[in-house]
């Protein structure tokens, strides 16, 4: 298993020399398996790394899986940080889900252990499984062909050693160290639990029991596909770029001359480039922004949401963040 996971920090480059780690730990099978390898391997890859352990307070046996995680780090001798969560109070309070809530009570602790231990990376415990289970989700959404890459390695500092290794042979591996049980990841509540308790048995009993295999493979010609896409994106901006600064100028003649597929996405590059996200753009605002930029009559704009302002003029297209 060891050198399963060292293949694939090769193969991303996750871990460099010096580099310390955050490992979100919960006690379950995938965590525990990253923790006992990666802990294997850091004297070899010269790494440091500590533990985060996030008690949400939503089960009965959240206080069994935090005693766990203790138990199995000190015995390791690895530095371990818990986190008490009121995951259902703060739920109420933000008006979001509890799946949704955990996540960024998660995401901030992890970010919150980071700063203070000075490390640089965070490790999260996704396997090939959790990978294939997203694409599904992605396609059910309506996902572009971006959806279909599922769960990156690697996402700046947040790094997946176990992505390539399927969730049976992680809890063969880890048999012996008895790790904890979750017992809502067998209620069909959430969207995640029904496609990998019902949608992908269901395939593979009735259509193709190598579906794991099948959409593994779909995700990497994607990822081999988005990274050349990717590629001529960034050369067809730079060939058009006017200015980049507090706001973004593009040769508008320049623009309209690339193919379709290529102008969607820089679009979605140069707002990445403003804000670092293209959170709140839609399919729908590109679309308008495509037939904005394609009808080149005047001075015309638009604002695909209250962030962002999309001017034309002087034949040149404007990207300008709105100060609220």
């Amino acid at each position: 298993m060891e050198d399963r996971i060292l293949e694939t920090i090769n193969k991303y480059n996750l871990i460099e020399s010096g580099d310390k780690i955050v490992l979100g730990v919960s006690g379950g099978p995938d965590s525990v398996c990253m923790l006992i390898c990666l802990n294997k391997l850091k004297t070899k890859l010269n790494f440091d790394m500590v533990v985060a352990h996030i008690n949400h307070g939503l089960r009965e046996n959240a206080k069994l899986d935090e005693e766990y995680v203790l138990k199995l780090t000190e015995s390791l001798g690895v530095k371990c940080f818990v986190c008490h969560a009121k995951v259902k109070e703060e739920a109420e309070k933000l008006k979001r889900g509890l799946e949704e809530t955990g996540r960024i009570i998660r995401y901030n602790f992890f970010e919150e252990i980071l700063k203070k231990e000075n490390a640089n990376k965070i490790a999260i415990a996704h396997n090939s499984n959790d990978n294939v289970e997203t694409i599904i989700m992605n396609i059910m959404r309506g996902s572009g062909t971006s959806g279909l890459k599922g769960i990156e390695p690697k996402n700046e500092k947040y790094i997946r050693p176990l992505i390539e290794i399927k969730r049976e042979d992680i809890e063969e591996y880890t048999k012996d160290f008895h790790p904890r049980h979750d017992e809502s990841n067998d209620e069909n509540e959430f969207t995640r639990n029904k496609i990998r308790n019902i949608v992908i048995p269901y395939i593979k009993r009735e259509f193709n029991p190598n579906i794991l295999d099948t959409i593994t493979r779909l995700s990497m010609i994607s990822k081999e596909e988005g990274k050349y896409l990717e590629l001529k994106t960034k050369e067809a901006y730079n060939e058009m770029l006017i200015e980049e600064n507090e706001q973004i100028i593009l040769d508008l003649k320049k623009f309209n001359s690339e193919e379709l597929v290529i102008r969607k996405r820089i679009i979605l590059y140069s707002i990445s480039k403003l804000f670092g996200s293209t959170k709140g753009i839609e399919k729908i605002h590109i679309e308008d922004i495509i037939k904005l930029c394609s009808n080149n009559i005047g001075n015309k704009y638009l604002t695909p949401n209250k962030n962002t302002k999309i001017v034309i003029k002087n034949k040149q297209i404007f990207i300008i963040p709105v100060k609220c």
